[in-house]
């Protein structure tokens, strides 16, 4: 069976990535009618709607030409938001320094939710400081992660 969101990726990081936009992630879900098909973007300074009309506009051309989605389906364009989820083991990378707030699969020294400051991540474990620990969280336990927004 096709992966519909690594293709859709494939296919749309290079048009979308010309446009100076980053493509954070391609979420796909086939449960519901009707099915969703959602592109988060991002870019310095945050995106604005007309990105995303833009995007979503590239987007639905290039999808149509290509007509992998068997069935109806809604395409939806968005920013990942002030709170950006992390997907890939790049975006844990990226924000080293940044607090985020996750959730992991499995307990992890009887815990499994952690709010703290990104360390380190390398070899697919993450170095996440919280409550003056440091705990090693491998990237394949990790259920879900988002940035936590500093208000000033």
């Amino acid at each position: 069976m096709m992966d519909v969101a690594a293709h859709a990726e494939g296919l749309l990081r290079d048009v979308v990535e010309f446009d100076g936009v980053e493509l954070v992630y391609v979420e796909y879900r086939p449960e519901g009618s009707p099915s969703v098909l959602r592109i988060y973007i991002d870019k310095p300074g945050g995106v604005d709607l007309q990105d995303c009309e833009r995007v979503s506009k590239q987007a639905s051309a290039l999808l149509d030409e290509e007509n992998f989605i068997l069935h109806r389906y809604v395409l939806e364009v968005s920013s990942p938001g002030i709170e950006r989820p992390l997907f890939k083991e790049a975006d844990y990378r990226r924000f080293v320094g940044k607090e985020i707030r996750l959730i992991t699969t499995e307990t992890i020294e009887n815990r499994r939710k952690f709010t703290g400051l990104i360390r380190t991540f390398s070899e697919g474990i993450l170095k996440l400081e919280f409550d003056g620990e440091t705990y090693q969280i491998p990237f394949s336990k990790i259920r879900k992660a988002n940035l936590v927004h500093q208000f000033k």
